[in-house]
Parts: structure tokens; sequence; C-alpha cells
């Protein structure tokens, strides 16, 4: 479980916060722990606070540890406190609150049937996009075969730490994944399952949480 940013654009540590009644974060562990076996929770350099954590570590979290500098650097570190017997690793962002269990279990089931090396929740491109530079319009960018990835993403677990052994950078998961030439098939996404970005963004998690079975 990701939650290791300082929250430079939202302002503050947002995966801390509270959101109906529980801190951001808390809502993920608790959803994760519906198909793991255990929870390991990467937070930012010097921890938040023991007081920030507590809630989730009440929650279920089994670990937690300090991460890096950069997204892939936190995945890491993470990956180091997963025992080297475990055969499929779900990452998430806990910046997703909404993440429900059974886009866990979705994910999970498609490593566990053997047909892929991982696996990635998506959601159709539905605006337009356009290539623009210096503020100008270049191209519109063809939306045949767009998707928008969200998280929990679920690997093989020897796949999953192969591809991190590059110690490259990437946005997710996945993309290390691709790169070694492994195969990451798609399920379908929640268009609920918001990444938490700026202040509104939790309020309106906050009206979501009130429509979704959680």
């Amino acid at each position: 479980m990701v939650a290791g940013g300082a929250g430079h654009r939202f302002g503050a540590r947002k995966q801390f916060l509270p959101l109906a009644g529980r801190p951001v974060a808390a809502w993920s562990v608790s959803a994760a722990r519906s198909i793991a076996q255990g929870v390991v929770l990467v937070v930012p350099d010097g921890g938040g606070g023991e007081a920030e954590v507590t809630g989730v570590l009440e929650l279920g979290a089994d670990r937690v540890v300090t991460g890096g500098a950069t997204r892939a650097e936190s995945v890491r570190a993470g990956l180091a406190a997963v025992p080297e017997d475990a055969a499929v690793i779900v990452v998430h962002d806990a910046a997703r609150p909404l993440a429900g269990p059974d886009l866990f279990a979705a994910v999970v089931e498609v490593v566990l049937s053997g047909d892929a090396d991982g696996a990635v929740p998506v959601v159709p491109v539905n605006d337009t996009l356009k290539r623009v530079a210096d503020g100008t319009v270049r191209s519109t960018v063809d939306r045949d075969g767009l998707v928008a990835v969200q998280t929990p993403q679920a690997f093989a677990a020897t796949v999953l730490r192969t591809a991190h052994r590059s110690a490259a950078d990437a946005t997710d998961d996945a993309a290390l994944v691709e790169r070694v030439g492994a195969t990451v098939r798609t399920v379908t996404g929640d268009p609920r399952n918001l990444k938490l970005t700026s202040p509104e963004d939790l309020d309106l998690a906050e009206a979501l949480m009130r429509v979704v079975d959680r």
C-alpha cells in the first residue's frame, strides 16, 4: 500500500486526513485485507508521525515502512518487506480510497488464473485529447485503444520483483512489468475510484462514499 507521498500538490499529507470518520489510507488497507494475507503500508520519510498512522495500523496493516523519493522507490521499499514466499503482490495507491474489495479481487483473480503476469483496472477515456505545445494545439489524439489506468494492480510476485530490479522509475508498476516483456491484462475499473489530488477531491470522495457500497 503506497502512502509515501509528501502531499506537495495537495497541500497536506492527504493519505492521513480524515475521510468519513477514518484516515484516507485506512479505507484502502481495509479493502486490501479482504484478499491479502498481509498488508505493508509505505509512509513518507519520518512516518508522518505516530498519531497519523495509528488509525491505519488498527485496521490491519501488518508492517509500516518508510518510502523513497519517488513512487517506484517507495514500492521497492514495500517489496523488501513482503515475504519471499508471496505468490501474488498487489500494489495500490492509498490516495484511491474508493477502490473496493471487488476491484482488488478482480485483479488478483486474473493473476491466479495463470492467464497473465499482471492485471490492472482501466476505465474509458471519454474526453477529447489534444497534443499541445507552447499553448497551441498541435493535433488531436485518436482515443481508439486508449484507457485510463487505476490501482490496485496485481502481479505475479517474481515478475514484479524482477521488474523493480532495474531501479527504473515509472508512473505505475505495470509500466515496469511491461518493460521486462511480461503480459498485463485489464479488468473493468470503477469510474468512482478517483485519485485524491486536490482538497476538492476529498469532498467529492466523501460524497461518493455515501453512494458506494463499501
